[in-house]
């Protein structure tokens, strides 16, 4: 199996850790992630979601559709409040699905100051060996990606 690419993002905004966590994790995706960065598309919606994000536990599923009519099939895998939530995104359709099998992602939470540390990670892991070679690419674009959500995370939060 070819080897994964990890790209993460942090930022620090003025909120408590675990009115950053709750927020985070109930964002409604097609707002926070509205503007495409680069080829990454914007959130158009998310299908198949039942009752509020996290509150059925690790297990939950939802499917993330992209202006590109791209699918991702979201399940959460981790929820450690207030410190951390992760997810993988399986079952790709679209442009991407060229490139990445699956993709594990993670929301981490630190103190900062007065403030709350945001990090947000993604491992691609490539759909076969020769898409190894392009994934730091899509890695370095995927962080511009992330800096914009996160500027919007924090626009929502204050």
């Amino acid at each position: 199996m070819p080897t994964p690419v990890h790209a993460e993002v942090s930022r620090s905004v003025p909120v408590p850790l675990a009115q950053a966590y709750e927020a985070v994790l109930a964002a409604p995706l097609p707002e926070i992630f509205s503007r495409r960065f680069g080829p990454l598309p914007p959130i158009r919606e998310v299908r198949d979601q039942a009752g509020d994000w996290g509150v059925s536990g690790i297990g939950q599923t939802r499917t993330i559709v992209t202006a590109d009519r791209g699918t991702m099939l979201e399940e959460l895998t981790v929820l450690e409040p207030p410190a951390r939530f992760g997810y993988t995104l399986s079952r790709i359709t679209g442009p991407m699905k060229l490139l990445v099998d699956h993709v594990d992602g993670m929301w981490s939470f630190a103190t900062a100051g007065t403030g709350t540390r945001v990090t947000w990670a993604w491992t691609f892991h490539p759909a076969h060996g020769a898409a190894r070679l392009v994934l730091p690419g899509l890695a370095r674009m995927w962080r511009g990606y992330a800096r914009q959500g996160l500027e919007e995370l924090e626009a929502a939060l204050v």
